[in-house]
């Protein structure tokens, strides 16, 4: 029988960091004379307490350490444990939200998707704005970095987590899992510093720029104003652009230039097709929205480049209707969201990388059509790729694809319009953010979805953030019989 005292004891210790977090919004809250400083003491005290009880009655598994195994349930483990008991504000403070609607808005800041379920998010207190922001930020890399801290202690290199979450660092350029945990987190967080210290010199306020900087960076997309970015005109929105796309660069690459060694980033053959990538589409947007205003505008350019780096990052801010642009402009949109961001950042959905990669082997395929004999071999950034990588590639592709059209097919079966079905599920298996159809409000929150659309999208955000087959892989009988 499988150990899962390891898993507990590491799932057990990451809830109780959670929990340490919410003393957060509890200060925020309580500094303001708020009484919804009650809501997160409730909450820290309940979250807390599961998470060390957790881990003390796994500790004595805590040497043993992880196999592959372990490491796949762990994964899958910490993104349901996480949001369930991040949660618990949700449903007992002032939103209070049903299970399903509370459960949604967790998992969809921790998976970093920024769908939400509340309205009215101006009219309530400040700790829950940022509490939300916070899920959206742990999820977008500090978990992974602090689970990689505790991995070493448990006698594990680590980097069987980032392997079954999907991450990759693109090249081993420092030696230690706990080096480049450490690494990635100062990084990461000197990016939200950064990027608050932006958002307070474009105009906005200081919880604003708190909150926008967590979810700009964990390319989460959770805003303080039902009307996101649209409440922000101007400035805000060129640095929003600045630093979504930053966040969704490989954060290997930044370390490598910290450490003297700017070399790979500019080298990167997957962030210069991301940077190409994203100029096309902002461009051929621009050229279509121009034959049909018949004018180019500064308003024009700026709101083009900031949804388009919204969606293809995988952020989902919105400043406006983008379906007013007309259909081809939605559809370029609709397709950068299934590309996604780079391997190795906060971005979700497929990555660009992959993308590059079946390109590539297309292309191969193509050649020997035609030059039977020829010996044509996939290479990515000078080297072959192998069997073995194209394999899991394409399995990862088609799983994406089969996975999209079934989640189509069943939340349509609930009763609400195709095109909040195919967006819905859109959404959601990519990681995205907004959802469009005649059930969405004007704030874009799907609070009026039947509960079981609901539940499919909590599904599709969690197989979409952790690259599906991680989550498959434990509903296979021989799984656990192994």
């Amino acid at each position: 029988m499988m150990d899962l005292r390891p898993v507990g004891y590491v799932i057990g210790l990451l809830t109780a960091v959670l929990g340490c977090a919410m003393i957060g919004p509890l200060l925020f809250d309580l500094a303001h004379g708020d009484p919804e400083w009650h809501t997160f003491m409730q909450s820290a005290v309940i979250t807390i307490s599961a998470g060390l009880f957790t881990s003390l009655a796994c500790a004595n598994g805590k040497g043993h350490g992880l196999n592959l195994r372990q490491s796949f349930i762990l994964t899958t483990g910490v993104w349901i444990a996480l949001p369930t008991f991040g949660a618990i504000p949700f449903i007992i403070g002032e939103t209070q939200l049903s299970l399903v609607d509370a459960m949604f808005e967790s998992m969809s800041g921790m998976t970093t998707t920024g769908a939400t379920a509340i309205e009215g998010l101006e009219t309530h207190s400040y700790g829950i704005l940022l509490w939300r922001a916070i899920l959206q930020w742990l999820g977008g890399l500090g978990i992974v970095i602090v689970a990689m801290i505790f991995l070493p202690v448990m006698k594990v290199g680590g980097m069987q987590f980032f392997q079954s979450e999907g991450f990759d660092t693109l090249g081993k350029s420092l030696p230690r899992a706990l080096d480049i945990a450490k690494g990635l987190l100062q990084i990461y967080i000197g990016l939200t510093i950064v990027c608050a210290l932006g958002y307070i010199v474009s105009g906005m306020s200081t919880l604003e720029s708190i909150v926008h900087s967590f979810t700009t960076i964990a390319t989460g997309g959770y805003s303080t104003t039902d009307a996101s970015f649209a409440a922000f005109p101007g400035a805000p929105q060129y640095v929003a652009s600045l630093f979504m796309f930053l966040a969704s660069v490989p954060f290997i690459r930044f370390l490598q230039m910290i450490v003297g060694d700017p070399k790979p980033l500019f080298q990167d053959m997957q962030l210069r097709g991301y940077l190409t990538w994203s100029a096309y589409a902002v461009a051929l947007i621009v050229v279509y929205r121009m034959s049909l205003e018949g004018e180019f505008t500064e308003e024009m350019f700026r709101s083009t480049l900031f949804n388009v780096v919204s969606i293809f990052s995988g952020t989902g801010y919105g400043d406006g209707d983008v379906m007013a642009w007309g259909p081809f402009a939605f559809a370029i949109l609709f397709c950068v969201g299934m590309i996604g961001g780079c391997s190795g950042s906060t971005g979700c959905s497929i990555k660009v990388f992959r993308y590059q990669i079946m390109l590539r082997a297309i292309s191969a395929q193509i050649k020997r059509l035609y030059s039977p004999n020829r010996v044509v071999s996939v290479r990515f950034e000078g080297r072959s790729v192998s069997d073995d990588v194209m394999s899991s590639i394409m399995l990862l592709f088609t799983c994406f694809v089969l996975t999209f059209g079934i989640l189509i097919v069943l939340m349509g079966m609930t009763g609400i319009s195709f095109l909040a079905a195919v967006t819905g599920a859109w959404t959601s298996i990519f990681n995205i953010g907004p959802v469009f159809g005649p059930e969405v409000g004007p704030s874009g929150a799907i609070h009026l979805f039947p509960d079981t659309a609901k539940w499919l999208m909590i599904v599709g955000m969690l197989l979409g953030r952790l690259e599906i087959v991680s989550v498959l892989v434990l509903v296979l009988p021989r799984f656990w019989r192994a």
